[in-house]
């Protein structure tokens, strides 16, 4: 009997010990599974944002909000006035002081979707800028997306709102930024004014996992690539706001 319960302890005590271990080999499995998947959705998010893509119109299915905090910068520094835009696949907001009739689309398709989050970081009216010395709006575009990767029962066609919701969601901040310059050179070099002028800076900053309250977790992964050539503008949303797509170019050596 001694023997016996002898035993019984010594089991009990490694079911107990691998008992422990269970929950963390589980956090961590689930850690890299998130991981993984953040790094295929980013591959193709920054293959379609610094190609300019417009038909990628499967991006409806898992991008379901983006929202544009934008803050507007006297010459002297000081802001004058900020809102948010908001844009889901069925409606979209706009700030209480703007003009009436000011007309704005839901996110229908890829164009619409790539189109705001190429938004460029600093732009004056409609066209982007290089900085705010001289005023300017700032752009702060963050989009909420369901992952692209993962398993097939999760994805699209199927519409059961139950397991859509409990996709793996994450928030991408989307920076289209000038690249980085001397502000001395800026302002007397004409070849660096039309460096930053032909040459940005992608930067995809992803967080995750979005939660249903609205909250967003610990995970944190950032991306970054330069991307030469301008920006091809279209109209097709009203007053302050416009879709912008990047626009290859060739240069050639400056003597």
């Amino acid at each position: 009997m001694i023997e016996i319960a002898l035993c019984l302890a010594i089991v009990g005590f490694a079911i107990v010990s691998i008992l422990l271990v269970l929950p963390s080999g589980m956090n961590t499995q689930a850690q890299t599974r998130q991981e993984t998947i953040i790094n295929q959705d980013a591959s193709m998010l920054l293959e379609g944002i610094r190609n300019g893509a417009q038909g990628m119109d499967d991006l409806t299915n898992y991008v379901y909000a983006i929202t544009n905090s934008w803050a507007y910068y006297n010459a002297n520094g000081s802001v004058s006035k900020k809102g948010a835009n908001g844009y889901t696949l069925t409606s979209s907001s706009i700030p209480n002081n703007w003009p009436q009739g000011t007309s704005f689309y839901p996110i229908t398709n890829g164009l619409r979707i790539v189109g705001l989050l190429s938004t460029p970081e600093y732009t004056d009216g409609f066209m982007p800028i290089t900085n705010l010395f001289s005023g300017g709006y700032s752009n702060h575009v963050v989009a909420y997306i369901r992952s692209f990767s993962g398993l097939a029962t999760e994805k699209p066609p199927q519409n059961n709102e139950i397991m859509r919701e409990d996709t793996f969601s994450y928030r991408l901040l989307c920076v289209n930024a000038p690249v980085a310059a001397d502000t001395n050179m800026l302002l007397h070099s004409s070849y660096t004014r039309e460096l930053v002028g032909n040459l940005r800076e992608l930067r995809l900053l992803f967080q995750w996992p979005q939660q249903p309250n609205g909250s967003v977790g610990d995970g944190k992964q950032s991306y970054r690539t330069s991307v030469g050539g301008g920006f091809f503008v279209t109209n097709e949303l009203s007053f302050n706001q416009r879709l912008y797509f990047y626009q290859a170019e060739s240069f050639t050596n400056t003597p």
